[in-house]
């Protein structure tokens, strides 16, 4: 009895040289470079019972992708979108969600957390990630620059590096820095807000508007915290006496 009678598969000359360019693909989508080979095979009137044991394959796969190929052509050969759950969060809220984050700050915070952004959006944290992730939004980061004014500044920096790659003889390199000072600091430039793809930046140096000394000591015995602060704008010498008083007094106590 003989079997039923298929249509031919006919190639324009661009569907065969995008087929066998899917073809060719050895590491990458292996699933539609296999497809374009059965519609290959067919367009050279091969029977699917032969084109499937050229390739190794079940009779009825070679069947489905010719009756794909025909009835769609090459975008036949691509994976149809799949079912699934309906998207919740509408592009309205996602807008929300990204205007929040650019636009305004959290009270008592800098930047918004993704729990903190979920509470105040109503969205799930993982809903406020995605959205974050796809839109490049990283409020957690923050990346420092430097504009220096420094007419020698090239200068300088020549002379610095110079010290560690090639220091001369009996080179000796002091770093000085606060210990105890705690300062209200605010940057030399204005403050590059975060963006989508590109972090919050801000300026590596400051302008000083004050300085506090704060010593502080644990009693362990207790758990109190000892500690005092030197007043603003203190002299250096004001600072060290009462730092010695402030020893003194926890050497009375020890005792």
């Amino acid at each position: 009895m003989a079997g039923r009678k298929l249509p031919p598969v006919i190639l324009s000359e661009g569907e065969r040289a995008e087929l066998e360019r899917l073809s060719r693909r050895r590491k990458t989508a292996q699933g539609i470079a296999l497809r374009a080979r059965i519609v290959l095979a067919a367009s050279m009137g091969v029977r699917n019972k032969d084109v499937a044991v050229r390739l190794g394959i079940d009779p009825a796969t070679v069947g489905k992708w010719r009756r794909r190929f025909l009835a769609k052509r090459v975008d036949g050969l691509h994976d149809e979108p799949r079912p699934g759950t309906p998207r919740t969060i509408t592009d309205d809220r996602i807008e929300a969600v990204i205007v929040k984050t650019l636009e305004s700050t959290p009270a008592g915070a800098t930047h918004w957390s993704s729990r903190g952004m979920a509470r105040a959006s109503g969205v799930s944290v993982s809903s406020v990630q995605r959205i974050w992730r796809a839109f490049g939004l990283q409020p957690h980061r923050s990346e420092t620059f430097k504009l220096s004014t420094d007419p020698l500044f090239v200068e300088k920096v020549r002379d610095v590096v110079g010290l560690y790659v090639a220091p001369p003889e009996h080179a000796i390199v002091l770093c000085v820095d606060e210990k105890s000072q705690i300062q209200a600091l605010d940057r030399s430039q204005p403050l590059l807000p975060m963006r989508p793809g590109q972090v919050e930046r801000r300026a590596h140096d400051y302008t000083r508007h004050g300085v506090t000394s704060l010593f502080a000591a644990l009693d362990i015995a207790t758990g109190r915290v000892i500690a005092f602060s030197a007043p603003l704008r203190s002299r250096t010498a004001d600072v060290i006496r009462t730092a010695y008083a402030f020893e003194h007094s926890l050497q009375k106590m020890a005792i």
